[in-house]
């Protein structure tokens, strides 16, 4: 092989990982600083060893392979790559194989194909991971259902009544358990056996709003209630529309379909109208203010639009605020540019939220629960 130019390693990594970060490959920060001191440790004389560096640091499934092959010949043989960000890179190396190369090279780039450009990967399912649930088709749809399936809230922990042993010093001291084991010993306490609190998840509380209105995202909604509800054992899910439902019964089948169907078939105001107010009442009188609320994740799945008073929105909001941990609104139109939160329901309803987030993508309700869990 011919010697390599004399160029600093940690520029050639930097420039060879925007190249990779191109092809749609991970190159983190820490895994180009690995590429850059693995290529200071084997040098630039040979190919093999250039390669199989960078394929330990940038590949990381079976797929990747191929498509670092390409972005390693795009990049060490100098040949030109479509992408702005990587034409724009000033660094190349031509790097030859050695005739008396006993170790397995790097795939040969195709000779005849002098033209072959770099191809970045394009990902169905992440496109619609950012789809807003109301563009998406039927079959688009059914795909958002199943990939939501595998979410899992998480909410955050509060602490317990429980102790559990402990080996730390500084915890509460179990004279039981001390007593017990000083007997093994002719009464002496030679070690003191201590207690710590423990964690348990908070309760999670889902509202979701079936009006008219959330006609294009109130079944993706229940589906997400469905997989909180199936996931774990301390969610309870309700509905708002002119009344209040609770459907966590419902919700607590396995099979989505089924338990969608029978959600579906005990909400009689599916698709009608709005009365966030009267709904919020009817819950903390019956529900939230007496138990399931108080020091619970409560989350209410709307667009903000009612048709009731705004003055009953707050107050009943105000209620909820009093006794639960944290309030979370998801508005699946805070993603419209130029949205404002004008609505009558959503300016009354505001002053009471802790966390304002967005509702309308896989994505954005991926972002939903990592917010439930802090």
């Amino acid at each position: 092989m011919k010697p390599a130019e004399a160029l600093q390693p940690a520029r050639l990594a930097v420039a060879f990982g925007a190249v990779v970060r191109a092809a749609g490959l991970e190159a983190s920060v820490s895994a180009v600083t690995s590429f850059a001191e693995a290529l200071a440790a084997v040098g630039l004389g040979r190919a093999d060893q250039v390669y199989w560096s960078g394929h330990a640091v940038f590949v990381r499934r079976p797929e990747d392979v191929p498509i670092y092959a390409q972005a390693f010949a795009a990049f060490w043989s100098g040949r030109t790559v479509t992408a702005a960000t990587v034409a724009a890179l000033p660094v190349t190396l031509a790097l030859d194989d050695d005739e008396d190369s006993r170790e397995p090279a790097p795939p040969e780039p195709d000779r005849e194909a002098p033209d072959k450009t770099l191809v970045l990967r394009y990902s169905a399912t992440e496109v619609l991971r950012d789809k807003d649930f109301a563009a998406c088709t039927p079959d688009e749809l059914a795909e958002a259902y199943l990939l939501m399936a595998s979410l899992r809230a998480r909410a955050s922990r509060r602490r317990s009544r429980r102790r559990r042993p402990t080996s730390r010093r500084g915890g509460e001291l179990d004279l039981r358990r001390s007593v017990r084991r000083a007997l093994r010993t002719s009464g002496e306490p030679v070690r003191l056996m201590r207690l710590a609190p423990t964690e348990r998840p908070r309760r999670t509380v889902l509202l979701v709003d079936v009006s008219g209105s959330m006609e294009p995202y109130a079944r993706a909604f229940l589906h997400f209630a469905h997989a909180a509800v199936a996931a774990r054992a301390h969610v309870e899910a309700f509905t708002l529309g002119t009344r209040l439902t609770r459907i966590t019964r419902e919700l607590s089948w396995r099979d989505p379909d089924a338990a969608l169907a029978k959600a579906s078939g005990s909400v009689p105001d599916l698709a009608g109208g709005t009365r966030l107010g009267e709904g919020l009442r009817a819950f903390n009188d019956r529900w939230g203010v007496a138990g399931i609320a108080r020091g619970a994740v409560v989350v209410i799945l709307s667009d903000g639009w009612d048709r009731g008073d705004p003055l009953e929105l707050a107050a009943e909001m105000e209620r909820l605020r009093r006794v639960a941990y944290r309030i979370i609104w998801a508005n699946p139109l805070k993603s419209t540019p130029g949205y404002a939160p004008l609505a009558r329901g959503m300016a009354a309803a505001l002053p009471f939220v802790d966390d304002f987030a967005e509702g309308h993508s896989l994505r954005a309700l991926e972002h939903l629960v990592e917010v439930m869990a802090r």
